[in-house]
């Protein structure tokens, strides 16, 4: 498994990243311990979770399981020091956490406090903020994405309070580094910028979306993530299971995702099934298997630090492994790029 160094942190990370969010409600902790142990074992060092997960659904009664789930493996394995975490704080509108409250100077201590715990750990390798205090126009808010009223004095300051806040548990050793996720170009800029100026943790990564479906990213967070070193780590590179081609033909396999949550995030729509048809077109005349072709197209973009991948089943995990042995060629990129340019943002 080959590994990329996370940002200016010295931090070396799997290409392939393991996901959490299942564990707790579509995955047992017996599961969630399994995965751990099954792709430490085939070279993945990294897995990313949240304080709010699991999800499908979120929920207040299942807020923080996730977490947990990795905390008796790190009680249990004794090797928290093989692994590196990458663990979010919640941001404004969740209701099932601190009733919705904004990221804060005042909310990070205590957030990453009731982390720690969960976790079995006394650091935190990656701390993200799940999504900006400002909105964000991820998750199909693109579309209808509107700035006009940000108020930037407020939202530098809050960012200023925040960067103090997060160098205070750095040098607690409570974490590592700091990361940002489904964040726009402006908005990582502001938080190097700050940082250059005041000091504070340097953002190391950003965690957005991306996948042959969904490919914001390539514009100008590309560029920012190669000139200021700042690499993506892709969520839902499999397009939420679009991209497997499970659900072509109107099948909804039992327990998948889109059985729990049938228009996936808005992701489910009938050009996002005829772009798969077409993508699923060339892993089958290239002999590929579409869930490689997709991870390690993914792993071939400049800015990809790490590809995040999840798995409800052992058979998921050990068939998304497989990609990092996979190397495309150049036919089959030209391929992928050519189905790109008939299907742009499909969704």
């Amino acid at each position: 498994m080959k590994t990329r160094q996370l940002g200016q942190t010295g931090i070396d990370v799997s290409a392939l990243c393991l996901g959490s969010m299942t564990w707790g409600t579509q995955n047992t902790a017996d599961e969630g311990c399994a995965q751990i142990d099954r792709a430490l074992g085939a070279g993945v060092n990294f897995v990313d979770t949240a304080e709010m997960y699991p999800v499908n659904p979120v929920s207040a009664e299942t807020i923080g399981r996730t977490e947990e789930i990795i905390g008796i493996w790190v009680q249990d394995s004794g090797r928290r020091d093989e692994l590196v975490i990458a663990t979010k704080h919640s941001g404004e509108g969740l209701k099932a956490v601190r009733e919705g409250a904004p990221i804060s100077s005042e909310t990070i201590p205590s957030t990453i406090e009731a982390s720690l715990r969960r976790l079995k750990t006394d650091y935190i390798d990656l701390y993200q903020f799940h999504w900006p205090n400002r909105g964000s126009y991820m998750f199909r808010q693109n579309w209808s994405y509107d700035p006009s009223g940000h108020d930037r004095t407020a939202i530098i300051q809050d960012m200023e309070d925040c960067l103090g806040a997060l160098q205070k548990q750095v040098d607690r050793g409570t974490i590592r580094s700091f990361g940002l996720s489904n964040e726009s170009a402006w908005g990582t800029a502001q938080w190097i910028d700050i940082s250059n100026k005041n000091g504070g943790p340097r953002v190391a990564s950003i965690q957005n979306e991306y996948s042959l479906l969904c490919r914001l990213y390539d514009t100008d967070l590309a560029e920012l993530s190669i000139l200021e070193d700042v690499g993506l780590l892709a969520f839902s590179p499999l397009a939420a299971g679009l991209l497997t081609g499970k659900y072509q033909g109107g099948v909804v396999p039992d327990g998948s995702r889109m059985s729990l949550v049938p228009a996936l995030g808005g992701r489910k729509t009938s050009r996002a099934m005829e772009s798969v048809d077409a993508y699923l077109g060339v892993a089958k005349k290239h002999g590929l298997d579409p869930v490689h072709m997709s991870l390690a197209w993914c792993m071939t973009r400049p800015f990809m630090c790490s590809v995040i991948f999840g798995a409800t089943s052992m058979d998921q995990l050990e068939l998304a492994l497989g990609a990092s042995e996979i190397t495309l060629s150049e036919e089959v990129l030209t391929d992928i790029d050519a189905v790109h340019r008939q299907h742009p943002m499909p969704y």
